[in-house]
């Protein structure tokens, strides 16, 4: 019979791949690794075989992050409806291809969007938001990121282009008081990064074809 294998060299499935990664991502978020070390430790995670191929990845990181207050809307009057406290997505990501994220869907109080060689779409006029402030940090490289946001939501954008550009347009009044935030936090090598704020009430447009039918068209 053979002794059985140390559980550091055990293969490691999936799930231990995606929740290392997840570490990371929330790492990234709160300042903890750059862009760049995000980047190199999601690449060595989604190729680990073994649980000590993945261990490396984590160890300087603490083991409990406590991120922002995720308190459901009912508990607080003052909470717009859009911030549910619900746990959102956390992450985007194109390799040579496109990514898009419309209609009805959750945004994590810490999202992270990689393009590589791609585009991402992030449309947040009818995302439900994890809390009352999110963070998008975003890194593309030969790609594009535009990212609209919608008129009851304020905006604090910031980043750098590298041959590249970093945008931010607004078009649609300013946030009234109390509004949720989103921030952006970016990096642009050969790429763009564009962030738009429009109204809610410009989603779509009603027209209709020459059959009778309506149609929606996005502006």
């Amino acid at each position: 019979m053979t002794e059985p294998l140390p559980a550091e060299q055990r293969r490691a499935a999936d799930a231990d791949r995606e929740h290392v990664a997840e570490r990371l991502r929330d790492a990234a978020g709160d300042g903890r690794l750059t862009i760049s070390e995000l980047e190199e430790r999601l690449e060595a995670a989604f190729s680990a075989r073994t649980y000590a191929e993945l261990e490396p990845l984590t160890h300087d990181l603490p083991d409990h992050v406590q991120h922002g207050a995720r308190v459901p809307a009912a508990a607080r009057r003052d909470v717009p409806a859009r911030v549910t406290g619900r746990e959102g997505r956390t992450w985007s990501f194109a390799l040579m291809s496109g990514t898009s994220r419309r209609g009805r869907w959750a945004v994590g109080s810490k999202h992270t969007a990689i393009a590589l060689m791609g585009g991402i779409d992030l449309d947040l006029r009818d995302a439900e938001l994890e809390t009352h402030e999110v963070t998008i940090w975003v890194f593309t490289m030969m790609g594009g990121v535009e990212i609209v946001v919608p008129d009851d939501c304020a905006v604090d954008a910031s980043g750098f282009g590298l041959m590249g550009g970093f945008d931010q347009a607004e078009h649609a009044p300013a946030a009234p008081p109390g509004a949720p935030v989103v921030r952006v936090r970016g990096l642009a090598l050969m790429g763009g990064i564009n962030t738009v704020r429009k109204l809610r009430s410009a989603r779509t447009r009603p027209e209709f074809e020459s059959s009778g039918r309506r149609r929606e068209r996005e502006p």
